[in-house]
């Protein structure tokens, strides 16, 4: 439990002020994108509908894929999980936590393009829930519900709301820097350059990412974000070990810049000092006009051009990997 503290019925940010967070920081209005789409939005829907979702919806889903069974990382180890898109299973300082799972295999019209590989009856008992914001491919409420143990959930300011209804036995909501304890862990959230409302008109919702330290290592959750100078700030205040960095969705039909291309997600695992990267955020849905298959070739191109490869590992859904530390 959060601090072993006794669960309690008050409202979420009562119960973050309890954790013992650091001092309230106002998230910077500045990394709020706007809704307003770019000019050709039009066009664009008409291409992304007759090229990408309608080609999808007529193709039949890939099956999962069983790369044998979990591996379970030490305590001075992590281990990544990838469940699809952003979500992730990971371990960290003895802890087994879910960061952003979604299991759908419909968001909306995008219909999800593979079976997932890992279930959430294949995941060991979860410590800990993590979500970056409230966007349907990243907070989805039945996915929430099939993990939900009367753990604690942390979630960026004015998201627990959502989720309060789910089974949690704690909703933490945090403010751009404040952190949170899970015994030895302290979780974090990140600034990002996105925007967090749910519908069209709850623009007060938070949004970001996630650091999550051990006495060991630091894993880094980018969220979803495009490029900004955030990433410069996030590493001067971890020493990240592995970074999990989005990768595609970076031609969305409203035009508007919310996602890094998989050229600036290295700028970004490069700003942020990270010794590993993993990719997320492609081939789950089709949730943007750039092929499909296009996000992690650019990357391998690019990764190699940097000399990168070597700190660049691409995981399959549902595979795994352990990463010891230096």
């Amino acid at each position: 439990m959060i601090d072993d503290l006794t669960p309690s019925q008050g409202a979420p940010f009562r119960l973050a002020k309890r954790l013992g967070l650091g001092r309230k920081t106002l998230v910077d209005a500045g990394n709020q994108i706007g809704l307003r789409p770019a000019e050709g939005w039009q066009k664009r829907n008409m291409d992304f509908l007759n090229q990408v979702l309608i080609p999808t919806l007529l193709t039949p889903r890939k099956p999962g894929c069983y790369y044998g069974d979990l591996p379970v990382a030490k305590s001075n180890e992590i281990g990544v999980t990838w469940l699809g898109h952003a979500g992730f299973f990971v371990q960290v300082g003895d802890f087994n936590i879910a960061i952003d799972p979604v299991w759908a295999l419909w968001l909306g019209p995008a219909k999800r393009l593979r079976h997932p590989s890992v279930w959430p009856h294949d995941l060991p008992p979860i410590d800990l829930v993590l979500i970056t914001h409230a966007h349907h491919d990243h907070l989805h409420l039945a996915s929430l519900r099939k993990l939900t143990a009367a753990q604690p959930i942390i979630v960026p300011e004015g998201v627990g709301s959502l989720v309060k209804n789910c089974g949690f036995s704690r909703i933490v909501e945090l403010k751009t820097w404040q952190s949170a304890s899970l015994g030895d862990l302290r979780i974090t959230l990140t600034p990002a350059r996105h925007w967090g409302a749910r519908m069209i008109h709850d623009t007060h919702r938070g949004f970001g990412g996630f650091l999550i330290q051990s006495s060991s290592q630091t894993l880094y959750h980018c969220g979803d974000s495009s490029m900004f100078d955030g990433f410069g700030e996030i590493g001067k205040r971890a020493q990240i070990d592995v970074a999990l960095m989005p990768i595609g969705a970076y031609q969305p039909p409203s035009g508007r810049p919310v996602h890094m291309n998989p050229e600036e997600a290295l700028d970004a695992f490069e700003m942020v000092g990270a010794r590993h990267m993993v990719p997320m955020h492609f081939e789950t849905y089709p949730l943007s006009g750039e092929p499909l298959n296009e996000p992690i070739e650019r990357l391998e191109i690019a990764a190699k051009e940097r000399r990168l490869m070597d700190r660049v590992l691409r995981l399959q859904e549902g595979e795994s990997s352990i990463f010891a530390p230096p």
